[in-house]
């Protein structure tokens, strides 16, 4: 199996809900659920690794405070070289909705300083060469981001696969955020996008024509995926030609990662030399799995290091 890694944002998620309808100014309501968990892209597909017993490493920073302190102990010795900043850690209040759906309140915190000096503090290069890297967060990490140049020289010379997820932008897609977009799938090979993503990226509304508009102007053998939630997941792979997987019918109960851990699940089946295909069908099932389930389950758990 191809090495695996992680790269981006990683921070704390406080889940409340279902909340209907919105409150208003100065009240106050009792919701059913609460859950404090471990956020953000990088974190979300690196708590399913980790629950389906897959090897990997991630690299993200941390605030100096108690949440930083909790997440570096959800990954054990994965987190012992994680730069602490001295920021407050980033901390995400995610309303969820009664169909699902979910609105999140975020600090700034930590990420915007995780730069590729801390990327090269957890990662070993030698270790990792020939594997694959899910890159997340652009519009969160700021410091990376100004240096995606130089990660994608490090990438190409150490022969690492850059799977990309930039996230969504927070003042929206907008010309500039686009064009930078552009620029960085042009030297990465897998791209995981939603639909929207991939429609505004390729500025075509067809969803397997976007993604095929998209794969052109990336590097030779590359993969365009897009994530369609309850339709399921297509793909454009190498040859050109579409691939599909439907998503099962399941009950939802939140919907916060759900993209993330498809990222993982996809990646791991890839990294095993599954076809296409069958790394589809992988990240639809687990990633349907994991929104459906409470607490969220991913699979079979890692009998070495138990999801916390």
């Amino acid at each position: 199996m191809r090495p695996l890694a992680v790269i981006g944002n990683v921070n704390v998620d406080l889940i409340l809900g279902p909340a209907a309808p919105w409150p208003k100014a100065g009240t106050e309501i009792i919701v059913d659920h609460d859950e404090l968990r471990v956020g953000g892209s990088a974190g979300n597909s690196a708590l399913a690794w980790q629950a389906l017993g897959v090897e990997f490493e991630i690299a993200a920073n941390i605030g100096s405070d108690q949440f930083g302190r909790w997440l570096a102990e959800a990954f054990g010795r994965r987190s012992e070289k994680w730069p602490v900043r001295p920021e407050r850690t980033t901390l995400s209040v995610g309303i969820t909705h009664p169909d699902g759906e979910r609105t999140f309140f975020t600090t700034k915190g930590h990420l915007p300083r995780f730069s590729l000096v801390d990327v090269f503090a957890v990662i070993d290069s030698e270790r990792l060469r020939g594997g694959c890297a899910l890159l997340c967060g652009a519009f969160l990490t700021d410091d990376l981001t100004k240096e995606y140049g130089a990660f994608f020289d490090w990438a190409e010379r150490h022969d690492i696969t850059v799977a990309l997820d930039t996230g969504w932008p927070l003042d929206g897609w907008t010309e500039e955020n686009c064009t930078a977009t552009r620029a960085w799938l042009s030297r990465s090979g897998i791209a995981l996008l939603n639909e929207v993503e991939a429609t505004t990226l390729a500025g075509i509304a067809d969803p397997i024509e976007a993604p095929r508009e998209i794969r052109s102007h990336m590097p030779e053998g590359a993969i365009v995926v897009v994530k369609r939630g309850p339709d399921g997941a297509i793909a454009i792979g190498p040859d050109g030609l579409p691939v599909s997987a439907a998503a099962p019918v399941v009950k939802v109960v939140d919907t916060i990662g759900a993209g993330d851990v498809f990222n993982a699940a996809f990646l791991a089946a890839f990294a095993d030399g599954k076809s296409l295909a069958a790394c589809l069908a992988a990240g639809t099932e687990i990633a349907s799995r994991a929104i459906s389930t409470l607490p969220r389950n991913y699979g079979p758990s890692s009998p070495e290091e138990p999801v916390r």
